[in-house]
Protein backbone atom coordinates (compact mmCIF):
# COMPACT_ATOMS: atom_id res chain seq x y z
CA UNK A 1 0.00 0.00 0.00
CA UNK A 2 1.41 3.61 -0.63
CA UNK A 3 1.48 6.29 1.18
CA UNK A 4 0.91 8.42 -1.76
CA UNK A 5 -2.10 7.97 -4.27
CA UNK A 6 -3.88 9.35 -7.77
CA UNK A 7 -6.33 12.53 -6.27
CA UNK A 8 -4.86 13.25 -2.76
CA UNK A 9 -3.59 16.84 -2.59
CA UNK A 10 -0.17 17.15 -1.68
CA UNK A 11 1.97 20.10 -0.45
CA UNK A 12 5.67 20.22 -2.15
CA UNK A 13 8.52 20.54 0.53
CA UNK A 14 11.36 20.76 -1.41
CA UNK A 15 12.86 22.12 -4.49
CA UNK A 16 11.55 25.25 -7.32
CA UNK A 17 7.86 24.41 -6.45
CA UNK A 18 8.16 24.32 -2.73
CA UNK A 19 4.82 25.28 -0.66
CA UNK A 20 2.96 24.96 -3.97
CA UNK A 21 -0.38 22.30 -3.12
CA UNK A 22 -1.76 20.59 -6.44
CA UNK A 23 -3.68 17.16 -6.47
CA UNK A 24 -1.82 13.68 -7.67
CA UNK A 25 -2.13 13.14 -11.40
CA UNK A 26 -0.27 9.82 -11.65
CA UNK A 27 2.19 7.63 -9.56
CA UNK A 28 4.84 5.86 -11.48
CA UNK A 29 7.06 4.16 -9.22
CA UNK A 30 9.04 6.73 -6.98
CA UNK A 31 7.66 9.46 -8.91
CA UNK A 32 4.97 11.43 -8.82
CA UNK A 33 2.61 13.68 -11.26
CA UNK A 34 1.24 16.66 -9.69
CA UNK A 35 -1.21 19.33 -11.38
CA UNK A 36 0.40 22.62 -11.92
CA UNK A 37 3.41 21.55 -10.15
CA UNK A 38 7.45 21.32 -12.05
CA UNK A 39 5.93 22.73 -14.87
CA UNK A 40 8.08 22.23 -17.95
CA UNK A 41 8.25 23.80 -21.72
CA UNK A 42 8.28 21.00 -24.20
CA UNK A 43 9.21 21.58 -27.83
CA UNK A 44 6.68 19.24 -29.71
CA UNK A 45 6.84 18.20 -33.13
CA UNK A 46 3.17 18.54 -34.90
CA UNK A 47 1.34 14.98 -35.85
CA UNK A 48 -1.67 15.40 -38.13
CA UNK A 49 -2.46 11.55 -37.93
CA UNK A 50 -3.25 12.58 -34.04
CA UNK A 51 -4.63 15.69 -34.56
CA UNK A 52 -1.62 17.33 -32.55
CA UNK A 53 -0.34 20.52 -33.49
CA UNK A 54 3.31 21.81 -33.04
CA UNK A 55 5.02 24.32 -31.03
CA UNK A 56 6.03 24.79 -27.40
CA UNK A 57 3.91 22.93 -24.64
CA UNK A 58 3.99 23.14 -20.90
CA UNK A 59 3.13 20.72 -18.96
CA UNK A 60 3.59 18.70 -16.00
CA UNK A 61 7.07 16.54 -14.93
CA UNK A 62 7.46 13.96 -12.14
CA UNK A 63 8.43 14.80 -8.60
CA UNK A 64 10.26 12.34 -6.65
CA UNK A 65 7.51 11.04 -3.98
CA UNK A 66 10.24 12.39 -1.07
CA UNK A 67 9.27 15.97 -1.90
CA UNK A 68 5.92 15.91 -1.66
CA UNK A 69 3.47 15.41 2.06
CA UNK A 70 -0.05 14.85 2.14
CA UNK A 71 -2.22 17.46 2.59
CA UNK A 72 -3.66 17.45 5.81
CA UNK A 73 -6.77 19.62 5.87
CA UNK A 74 -7.59 19.81 9.65
CA UNK A 75 -4.17 21.76 10.28
CA UNK A 76 -3.76 23.15 6.91
CA UNK A 77 -0.06 21.59 6.50
CA UNK A 78 1.50 18.49 5.45
CA UNK A 79 1.59 15.59 7.38
CA UNK A 80 3.63 12.37 7.43
CA UNK A 81 1.35 9.31 7.09
CA UNK A 82 1.60 5.70 8.84
CA UNK A 83 -0.71 2.88 8.58
CA UNK A 84 -2.92 1.24 10.96
CA UNK A 85 -4.70 -2.32 10.51
CA UNK A 86 -8.81 -2.30 11.87
CA UNK A 87 -10.15 -4.90 14.05
CA UNK A 88 -12.03 -5.78 10.29
CA UNK A 89 -8.24 -6.40 9.35
CA UNK A 90 -8.63 -3.32 6.70
CA UNK A 91 -5.70 -1.56 6.79
CA UNK A 92 -5.81 2.17 6.39
CA UNK A 93 -3.31 5.39 6.08
CA UNK A 94 -3.50 7.64 8.91
CA UNK A 95 -1.96 11.19 9.81
CA UNK A 96 0.95 10.75 11.80
CA UNK A 97 -0.08 14.15 13.76
CA UNK A 98 -3.55 13.15 14.78
CA UNK A 99 -3.82 9.39 14.05
CA UNK A 100 -7.08 10.48 12.32
CA UNK A 101 -7.92 8.11 8.89
CA UNK A 102 -6.96 10.19 5.59
CA UNK A 103 -9.48 8.60 3.67
CA UNK A 104 -12.17 9.12 6.30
Amino acid sequence: MNRIRKGDRVVVITGKDKGKQGEIIRVAGDRVVVANVNLVKRHTKANPQAGQAGGIVEREAPIHISNVMLFNPATGKGDRVGFKVLEDGRKVRVFRSSGEAVDA
